[in-house]
């Protein structure tokens, strides 16, 4: 019976299998090895994309935040330039109603009353004078009842001579200021004053 030496064959099958299976071990390491490339190539490319979109959106946000400022100084302007036209409009209301207060005021002050201090705070007029009696304050704030542009005097502080060893009475009254329809005609009883006041003057 013949005898067959296999050893021969068994290496050279061995040695196919491992060299087959290293091939494959190779071929599977180079195959996750490009996967894992394209998988970081691909993630790169979307960061890139991102940073490339981050970097669009803060260059807008650039530029609103300067467009936002210049409307917020636009704003500041039109505000200050609206309170520098009203306070013009105020002052070009408030010179006839100071012209008409101190019009008023004068002929409303009888003979024998002389004011040493006027204060003004909104429509409120508070002043301070003397006077030769009570009486002379009395037909003071008359006076101020029966004006145009003054009324409602409140008589707040009076001290007669006795008191004040001047010879006169200290007083201190305040009245409101009031603005009238200088196109409205006055009443009888103003018309009647005002003729008075004329004649008087004159």
């Amino acid at each position: 019976m013949a005898r067959i030496n296999l050893l021969p064959w068994r290496d050279q099958e061995r040695r196919r299998r491992q060299r087959n299976f290293f091939m494959a071990t190779g071929a599977a390491v180079a195959l996750v090895l490009l996967v894992g490339l394209g998988v970081r190539m691909q993630f790169e490319s979307m960061i890139a994309a991102q940073q490339s979109r981050n970097q669009l959106l803060t260059q807008q946000i650039a530029q609103l935040d300067q467009r936002i400022r210049k409307i917020q100084l636009l704003e500041e302007t039109k505000a200050d330039l609206l309170a520098r036209m009203n306070v013009i409009q105020q002052l070009q209301e408030s010179r006839p109603e100071v012209v008409h207060l101190f019009d008023e005021l004068v002929q409303a002050i009888p003979d024998g009353v002389f004011l040493t201090g006027v204060t003004q705070q909104g429509a409120r007029v508070e002043v301070e004078g003397r006077a030769q009696s009570n009486a002379r304050v009395s037909a003071f704030m008359r006076n101020i009842n029966a004006s145009a542009w003054i009324n409602d005097p409140v008589l707040l502080v009076i001290e007669n001579k006795d008191q004040t060893g001047t010879g006169f009475s200290h007083f201190r009254l305040s009245f409101q200021q009031r603005r009238a329809d200088p196109d409205a005609a006055p009443a009888d009883g103003q018309v009647g004053v005002e003729a008075g006041r004329r004649s008087v003057s004159g």
